[in-house]
């Protein structure tokens, strides 16, 4: 197993949701607080960038054409060549929140959440944020409420399971998926690192299935990104990197065997950063012996004016 650092300081605030796109061979993700979408590559090393009007807290393609992406409360379309700006909806008006991680489940659904401020601190932030579902016939359903910092999504293989991190309390759940509705139900947790140690254990954020079902998750302030069973919520294994704030991770490259990895200089010190100089960079992992489904895409109308 090797750790590359494939974009030294990728991000200059949050690297997140970052999104193997098999149709163009290139990764997406963005950096939320410089309001960019970018497209990394590997290929050619290029790293090219679009930047909005507002926090992009995750990007998906959309079969249609375009990209789906959470900027402030709203989800838009965005259309990469021309620049063009689409708002499809606007959510929990009145309230200081934003969107942040999202992905599409397999019958191409966009289920994206929101988180409000960071105040005082993670645990005790109020839990203001919800998750949505923007269905294929471009309607938005509210799906769970009450959230702390709404963040990975991951859905099993046989379309039965969906997994939901919220980062507040530091867990990551199980429910029922009915794929046909896209209807969740039975939540059960299955891990559980409130009172661990934050060095150790972080906070869960981003994460996503290898082909065995095992969920590797990006583990916030602890320099891991960790591999647990999902049945049991048992650790496997665990990669470390030279930055504490990872934020999320995805499967990607011609054979779907790379686990490419984002990270955060957002609020670092300058301490932290003379220690983690490479915080907020984009690594790659190869050699874990496993690999990734494609990422699913949004299969649904987009709007055309």
């Amino acid at each position: 197993m090797s750790v590359e650092c494939i974009i030294k300081n990728a991000a200059k605030t949050v690297g997140e949701g970052p999104h193997w796109d098999n149709a163009t061979n290139t990764l997406l993700y963005v950096d939320i607080y410089e309001n960019a979408i970018h497209r990394y590559n590997p290929a050619t090393g290029s790293d090219d960038k679009i930047t909005l009007d507002g926090t992009v807290g995750f990007v998906v393609p959309a079969r249609k054409g375009g990209l789906i992406a959470g900027v402030g409360r709203c989800l838009v379309h965005v259309d990469w060549d021309t620049k063009k700006v689409t708002k499809l909806h606007e959510v929990d008006k009145g309230l200081k929140t934003r969107f942040n991680d999202g992905k599409c489940d397999p019958k191409g659904r966009v289920w994206a959440g929101t988180m409000g401020p960071v105040e005082p601190d993670v645990p005790s932030m109020k839990k203001i944020g919800s998750l949505y579902c923007l269905d294929l016939d471009g309607k938005l359903r509210t799906m769970i409420s009450d959230v702390g910092i709404s963040n990975g999504l991951a859905w099993s293989e046989d379309g039965k399971w969906m997994y939901y991190i919220d980062s507040t309390p530091r867990q990551l759940y199980r429910y029922d998926f009915d794929f046909s509705t896209g209807s969740i139900g039975n939540k059960r947790v299955i891990v559980d690192n409130s009172g661990k140690s934050v060095p150790e254990y972080g906070f869960p954020d981003g994460m996503t299935l290898d082909t065995e079902g095992k969920a590797w998750v990006a583990n916030f302030f602890s320099k891991k990104v960790v591999c647990y069973d999902t049945n049991t919520g048992e650790e496997l294994q665990y990669v470390e990197f030279p930055a504490t704030r990872i934020t999320s991770c995805c499967f990607g490259g011609p054979d779907l065997d790379d686990l490419y990895v984002t990270t955060s200089a957002f609020e670092a010190t300058e301490e932290e950063m003379k220690e983690y100089p490479l915080s907020g960079s984009l690594f790659r992992v190869k050699g874990l012996g496993v690999k990734g489904y494609p990422a699913n895409v949004y299969e649904g109308d987009i709007p055309i004016e």
